[in-house]
């Protein structure tokens, strides 16, 4: 059996662990069994003429030469080594029949034999080089011996060969492809996985942060200010079913995240969190893909400023194809997990921005047109 990646075009993968003559069969040995009719002719062309010793062989050799026949829809499985050696074998019994019956002709006469065996057994390049060798054997044979049937017959061979050859090469080329499609499908449904999980946590990381803080925030007004932590709350509930919403639409990929609900929303959670905003009055006009990219970058910065800092200002640069947001906090601690920000740099460079972090006497996330890569 073959136990390499070479596998013949005749061999059928799927049939392993059937009996072989089940596999023989379902691999062509139904096309090849009526055929072998044609090994009687040159016996009875030589019956009476050849001393029976002569004539004994000639009958061996035909038997032999149909089990070879036969034995080609078996002979698939084998390496491809032996699968030549096997078409090889083939030639020879055919020769020999020839060298019995003083008629080279034969050659011609079986030229189909060959064609189809090598349209099994080995590569379709090297099986088209192979009939079209045999082919010009058995012509050149007939021409030399002025026999227009034998030309005729092995040009013959060699289209009934080319079109065995020709629709394994297309079955094969079109399972290939299901096989391409099926693993092109498997990949989109891990891409829109991706997709969905690095959407559901920029949006639930920052939401549930903002409530965490809107949270802590009326615990404190609580007894001291009940109006005020009753807006907290009327707040919180406010962001909670917003994340909800978010949550709902992220999957089916209706979400639109943009540069301006984003800025205001920033200004509002670090404002809760006791967080100076120094920021434009007024933001640029962007287009809609660099306002979705941008508003991104500025959640998720914003999400690690409430999160990691421990800053008292934060500063966002807005300008058109740049956002940055910077903190003069302690910086991201080692044990900090950039998931967040590493899905954040695939996004960008996608669309063909750079994603850079610093972390050194607080945080600057920059997103840019560019080709600068996120700092370790």
């Amino acid at each position: 059996m073959i136990d390499d990646d070479t596998l013949a075009p005749g061999h059928d993968p799927s049939l392993a662990g059937l009996p072989w003559w089940t596999r023989a069969w379902r691999q062509g040995a139904g096309y090849f069994v009526p055929n072998l009719f044609f090994l009687l002719i040159p016996i009875l062309f030589a019956w009476g003429s050849l001393p029976t010793w002569r004539f004994a062989l000639l009958i061996a050799a035909a038997v032999a030469t149909a089990l070879i026949v036969v034995g080609t829809t078996i002979a698939v499985e084998w390496r491809e080594g032996w699968r030549w050696a096997w078409l090889g074998l083939l030639i020879a019994m055919v020769a020999v029949i020839a060298a019995l019956t003083d008629d080279i002709n034969n050659l011609a006469y079986f030229n189909a034999y060959f064609a189809c065996a090598a349209a099994l057994l080995v590569p379709w390049r090297s099986a088209r080089i192979t009939m079209l060798a045999t082919t010009l054997i058995g012509v050149g044979v007939a021409l030399t011996s002025q026999m227009l049937l034998a030309g005729v017959l092995a040009f013959m061979g060699l289209v009934v060969g080319h079109g065995v050859g020709a629709g394994i090469h297309e079955a094969a080329t079109a399972q290939a492809l299901r096989e391409a499609e099926e693993r092109t499908a498997v990949l989109a449904v891990a891409a829109e996985r991706e997709r969905i999980g690095r959407d559901l946590h920029d949006i639930l990381g920052h939401s549930l942060t903002a409530i965490a803080i809107k949270a802590d925030l009326a615990a404190r007004l609580v007894g001291r200010d009940d109006d005020a932590a009753r807006r907290e709350v009327g707040e919180l509930a406010s962001v909670a079913r917003q994340a909800l919403a978010d949550v709902r639409v992220t999957a089916s990929g209706l979400r639109e995240v943009r540069l301006a609900s984003e800025f205001a929303a920033a200004r509002s959670v670090l404002k809760a969190a006791g967080i100076q905003v120094v920021a434009p009055s007024a933001l640029p006009s962007v287009p809609d893909d660099e306002s979705e990219l941008m508003g991104y970058v500025l959640r998720e910065a914003v999400t690690n400023v409430l999160r990691h800092s421990g800053a008292s200002t934060c500063r966002i640069v807005v300008r058109e194809g740049l956002v940055e947001v910077s903190d003069d906090g302690s910086g991201l601690p080692v044990s900090a997990s950039r998931s967040g920000l590493r899905g954040l740099q695939e996004r960008a460079a996608a669309a063909g921005w750079s994603l850079v972090v610093e972390s050194n006497g607080g945080v600057t996330v920059r997103a840019s047109r560019g080709s600068e890569t996120m700092d370790a």
